[in-house]
C-alpha cells in the first residue's frame, strides 16, 4: 500500500511537472486564411462568398478534379507492377526529371549539361523550405544570412527563412498608387544590396498581388542581379496556371539560366494540377559544373534524409504520367487552359461591371492586368472589413482576393458590394 502511495505520488509530481513546462508556451496566432475560411463556413447567409482561399474553385463553385488526372489515377489503379515501398531519398526519378524539363525547359543547357539537381518536395513549401535549410548550411553569405522578399509576399515565405535561421529582409515590389509593380524600387533593391545577396523572386502570378514584370522587366532585372553576383531563389507555384501557357510562365526562370546566373527553383503541382492533398512539388538547383551537381546532390540527400526521409509516392507517380506521356500531357495542356481562362474570364467580367456597368470610382484596369489565381484590389482596410461583416464576402484585409473564388452566379453580387463601400468609404481613409 505505501508503495503505491509513493507511486501515486510520483505520477502525479510527474504531471505537475510537465504541466509547469508546457505552460510557458505562448498561444500562436491563428493561420488567418484558414481563420477566413472557418468564418465563411460558419456564415449562414445565402449569398455568402469565400474570395480568400487559394485553391481552384470551378463556375459551380466546387473543386475541380482534373480530367486528365482522373484518366491518369485508373491507369495507375490497373498497373499490377506498383507497389507502396519507399521512393528514393531524392523522389521518383521519371517525375523529378520531367518536372526540371517543364519548367528549365527541355532543351535547357543546364539539363544538357548534366548540372541540375532534383529532389522531390513536399509541395512547393516543402521545396522553399528544403531550398532555404540548403542555402542556411552552404551558402557563402557575404554578411549575417538574410533573403530579401518581395514586399508583400506569401506570408509563409516569412516563416519558412525564419525557421532555418535566415532573416527575410523586404524589397520594394508592389507600388499601392499605382496597384502594379515598382519596378524603379526593386531595381534600386537589387543594386543596393551587398554583392551576393540571395533574393526571392516570383516566378509568375506573384502571390499575393498577381502583379508581374514584364519580359523586359525581367531582362533589366536579370542584368542588375547578374552583374551583383545575386543569388536567385525562384518560387513557381503557378507555372501553366498564369497564363494558360506552360512555357510563357517559365519565361524567366529560363531567361536567369541562359544567362548564367547561379539559382535554385521551388515548383508545384498544386494549383496547375488541382493535387492540392497530394503535396507534389520540386526543388531545382542549378550547378556551374557536373562535379558540384553530384556534391550537391549529396548533401540535398543528406538533408532530405533528416527532414522526410523519402517523399511520398502517389501524387509523383500521377504527375510523372502525364508529363511523360504524350497524350496525357496535351489534355493536361487543355485542363490548365480551362482553368486560366475562366480565371481571365472573371478578370474581364469583374472589372467591366465595376468600371462600365456601375462605374465605381477609380480605375479598375488592374483587375485585367493582373494575372494567375490573386488580384490586389486596391481596397482598403476598412472597405474590406464592410465587405466582409456586411456583405458577407470574406477576404484579406490588404485587399486581395482569390479570382477563383468568383463565378457567373456570384461575381455581379461581388461587384455591386465592392461599389457600395467604395462610395461609402475613400479609398484614401
Amino acid at each position: 500500500m505505501a508503495n503505491r502511495l509513493k507511486q501515486l505520488a510520483l505520477h502525479l509530481k510527474a504531471n505537475e511537472m510537465t504541466a509547469e513546462v508546457w505552460q510557458s508556451v505562448p498561444l500562436a496566432p491563428p493561420d488567418s486564411i484558414f481563420k477566413l475560411t472557418a468564418a465563411y463556413k460558419a456564415d449562414t447567409f445565402e449569398k455568402k462568398v469565400n474570395l480568400g482561399v487559394g485553391a481552384y474553385r470551378d463556375d459551380n463553385d466546387k473543386p475541380w478534379v482534373l480530367p486528365v488526372v482522373k484518366k491518369a489515377t485508373q491507369i495507375l489503379l490497373n498497373d499490377e507492377s506498383l507497389d507502396h515501398e519507399y521512393l528514393p531519398i531524392t523522389g521518383l526519378a521519371e517525375f523529378t526529371s520531367a518536372a526540371a524539363k517543364l519548367i528549365l525547359g527541355p532543351d535547357s543547357p543546364a539539363i544538357k549539361e548534366d548540372r541540375t539537381v532534383s529532389v522531390q518536395t513536399i509541395s512547393g513549401t516543402g521545396a522553399n523550405h528544403l531550398g532555404a535549410l540548403f542555402l542556411s548550411r552552404f551558402y557563402h553569405w557575404n554578411g549575417s544570412p538574410k533573403i530579401y522578399l518581395s514586399n508583400p509576399t506569401w506570408a509563409n515565405h516569412h516563416a519558412i527563412f525564419r525557421n532555418v535561421g535566415i532573416e527575410p529582409v523586404d524589397y520594394p515590389y508592389y507600388d499601392p498608387k499605382t496597384i502594379g509593380l515598382d519596378f524603379n524600387g526593386f531595381i534600386d533593391a537589387l543594386k543596393n544590396a551587398v554583392d551576393r545577396s540571395v533574393f526571392l523572386l516570383h516566378a509568375c502570378a506573384h502571390n499575393p498581388t498577381g502583379v508581374d514584370p514584364t519580359q523586359e522587366q525581367w531582362k533589366a532585372i536579370a542584368e542588375v542581379i547578374k552583374a551583383k553576383g545575386h543569388y536567385a531563389f525562384f518560387d513557381c507555384a503557378y507555372q501553366g496556371f498564369a497564363s494558360g501557357d506552360l512555357d510563357r510562365d517559365a519565361w524567366a526562370v529560363r531567361h536567369f539560366v541562359e544567362q548564367g546566373i547561379p539559382l535554385l527553383v521551388c515548383q508545384s503541382f498544386a494549383k496547375n494540377a488541382g493535387l492540392y492533398g497530394e503535396r507534389v512539388g520540386a526543388l531545382h538547383l542549378v550547378s556551374v559544373d557536373q562535379d558540384t551537381a553530384k556534391r550537391v546532390k549529396s548533401q540535398m540527400s543528406v538533408l532530405q534524409r533528416s527532414e522526410i526521409s523519402n517523399p511520398p509516392a502517389h501524387g509523383a507517380r500521377l504527375v510523372s504520367l502525364i508529363l511523360n506521356d504524350a497524350g496525357l500531357f496535351e489534355e493536361w495542356k487543355r485542363d490548365i487552359r480551362t482553368m486560366a481562362e475562366r480565371i481571365k474570364e472573371m478578370r474581364r467580367e469583374l472589372r467591366r461591371l465595376l468600371a462600365e456597368e456601375l462605374e465605381t470610382p477609380g480605375n479598375w484596369d488592374h483587375i485585367e492586368r493582373q494575372i494567375g489565381m490573386f488580384s490586389f484590389t486596391g481596397l482598403n482596410g476598412e472597405q474590406c472589413r464592410l465587405l466582409t461583416e456586411e456583405g458577407h464576402i470574406y477576404l484579406t484585409g490588404n485587399g486581395r482576393i482569390s479570382m477563383a473564388g468568383l463565378n457567373s452566379r456570384n461575381v455581379r453580387y461581388v461587384a455591386e458590394q465592392i461599389d457600395r463601400v467604395v462610395r461609402r468609404v475613400s479609398s484614401s481613409a
